[in-house]
């Protein structure tokens, strides 16, 4: 799925050969736009749909029971999330993206079937009330391998650093259970930009990681694309639609397990740049 995001992305950007690179010498001033903003805030309203499947082992080494975070336990499926990215561009090719996601999941079922959640056995008729959150803070670096007066494409690295706990109780007979695991994980990743009319842009970036390790393997993927209009010079807003997916299995950690999540849907957001 990203090498086909990432061959549309790149398809859908015209190149314009000859074109000048805006801010050369005896050039124009060139139209407010992504591609030359030196600075950006953009604070986005994302409403994901969710899927969840997971397993905790027990600290002893017990293999869990694989479980849907939303049939078995109640998770909400889908959330109402905040999302904030700040971007830095240096001497025009160089852009450097941070950003952050935090998603709080709750939820309460009675079980139909017997779980096995790290150290407690969940039984059949348990009321079980549950909290799973996942944070996200990324720093993505790309280079503007092609670029022209209107679109730029750029290929780039970054980091990602995700928290995961999880902690579930049932009250009716006072058990508890809680832990915690994070990843630094590196990725690999693509930058596109079209200005395709003096207020109007198309956006989007593709990040992918696939790695296996002696401590376990997964994967991680964040897809976004979106269109802007510049309301102002120094303002934006838009609609786009972003995808990101964990899939990870862990052999020795704090959180041993496996635990797979994918977050998809619209987003609308207001940006500021200068």
């Amino acid at each position: 799925m990203p090498m086909r995001f990432a061959v549309a992305l790149a398809l859908a950007l015209p190149f314009a050969a000859g074109a000048a690179i805006p801010g050369a010498p005896g050039t124009a001033r060139p139209q407010p736009s992504p591609l030359h903003d030196y600075f950006a805030l953009r604070g986005s309203y994302f409403q994901p749909a969710l899927t969840t499947a997971g397993r905790f082992d027990s600290d002893a080494g017990t293999r869990g029971t694989d479980f849907s975070g939303e049939d078995d336990l109640g998770l909400d499926d889908r959330a109402d999330q905040g999302r904030m990215e700040v971007s830095f561009r240096m001497r025009e090719r160089h852009l450097l993206r941070v950003d952050y996601l935090k998603l709080t999941r709750y939820g309460e079922n009675t079980l139909t079937r017997t779980i096995n959640f790290r150290n407690q056995v969940y039984r059949v008729g348990d009321r079980v009330a549950t909290n799973l959150d996942w944070r996200m803070l990324g720093f993505n670096y790309s280079f503007a391998a092609l670029r022209r007066e209107t679109f730029e494409l750029g290929v780039g690295a970054g980091l990602h650093l995700l928290e995961a706990d999880a902690r579930s109780e049932v009250r009716a007979r006072n058990l508890r259970e809680t832990g915690n695991g994070t990843a630094v994980l590196p990725t690999l990743g693509l930058d596109g930009t079209w200005a395709f009319h003096r207020r109007w842009s198309l956006n989007g970036f593709a990040r992918y990681l696939s790695v296996g390790t002696g401590d376990g393997d997964g994967s991680f993927t964040d897809l976004h694309l979106d269109v802007q209009y510049r309301w102002r010079p120094n303002v934006a807003i838009g609609l786009g639609y972003s995808s990101i997916g964990i899939d990870v299995d862990v052999t020795d950690a704090d959180l041993p397990g496996r635990l797979d999540l994918e977050a998809a849907g619209p987003e609308v957001f207001f940006r500021v740049s200068f």
